[in-house]
C-alpha cells in the first residue's frame, strides 16, 4: 500500500467517536490482535476515553494529529487511519515534546502508515515548534515495540515511570510488573537550535 494518499490534519471534536474506536482497536481486545501494537496480553479495559481525547484537544500548544486516506467505499468521505498526540513536555517544555496516543488501524500496521505519522509529528516538533527532542513513554516489557522505535532513531534513556495501577482509565493490568520507560530522539542539533537559519 502506498502512503502517498495520506493526508494530515489536526483532529476536531467531530472526530472523537472515530478516534476512540481507532485507539481501542489498535491496543485492546480481540480486534487488536490482528496488528502488532496490541496490548491485549498485558491489559484489559479501555485504552482511552472521550474525556481523555477531549482533554488532548483542549490543551493549548498541542496537536492531536490524524492521518486520513480516501475511503475504499462509495461514501466519498476520507477515513481516519491513524493518529498521534504531540504536546510540549510538561516538565521541560522548552527542551522536548511528548509523543503519545499513537494508533494505526490494525489492518494497516506494517504498511508504512505508522512511520509516516511519526515523520509528520517529528517535522511539526522540529520545524514548527522548534524543539530539539521528542520523547515517549513505552511499557518496558514491549520489546518488539521498543525495537521499532529504536529503528526510528529513539534511544532508551533508562528513565522509568510507574504504571498507574488502580486507575482504570489506563486499562486493567493483567500482570504486576508493568512500568514505562522514556524513549527519546534528538530532532535538532545544538547548532540548529541556536541558528534556525542552518536548517
Amino acid at each position: 500500500m502506498s502512503t502517498a494518499t495520506l493526508q494530515f490534519r489536526a483532529a476536531t471534536v467531530a472526530d472523537l467517536d472515530d478516534l476512540l474506536a481507532l485507539v481501542q482497536s489498535a491496543y485492546r481486545g480481540e480486534a487488536s490482535r490482528s496488528g502488532w501494537t496490541t496490548e491485549a496480553d498485558l491489559l484489559d479495559g479501555q485504552r482511552t476515553d472521550v474525556a481523555d481525547l477531549q482533554a488532548c484537544l483542549a490543551r493549548s500548544n498541542s496537536t492531536l494529529l490524524v492521518a486520513e486516506m480516501p475511503d475504499d467505499t462509495d461514501s466519498g468521505r476520507p477515513r481516519i487511519v491513524a493518529c498521534a498526540y504531540i504536546a510540549p513536555d510538561e516538565d521541560h517544555p522548552a527542551d522536548a515534546a511528548q509523543f503519545g496516543m499513537f494508533a494505526v488501524r490494525p489492518q494497516l500496521q506494517g504498511s508504512g502508515v505508522g512511520k509516516a505519522v511519526m515523520g509528520e509529528a517529528e517535522r511539526i516538533v522540529r520545524d514548527e515548534w522548534q524543539l530539539p527532542s521528542l520523547r515517549m513513554s513505552v511499557i518496558d516489557v514491549r520489546s518488539e515495540l521498543i525495537a521499532f522505535y529504536q529503528r526510528r532513531g529513539y534511544r532508551r534513556t533508562g528513565v522509568y515511570k510507574p504504571f498507574p495501577y488502580g486507575d482504570e482509565r489506563f486499562g486493567v493490568p493483567r500482570r504486576a510488573d508493568l512500568r514505562f520507560e522514556i524513549l527519546e530522539k534528538r530532532l535538532r542539533t545544538a547548532t540548529q537550535a541556536e541558528d534556525p537559519g542552518n536548517e
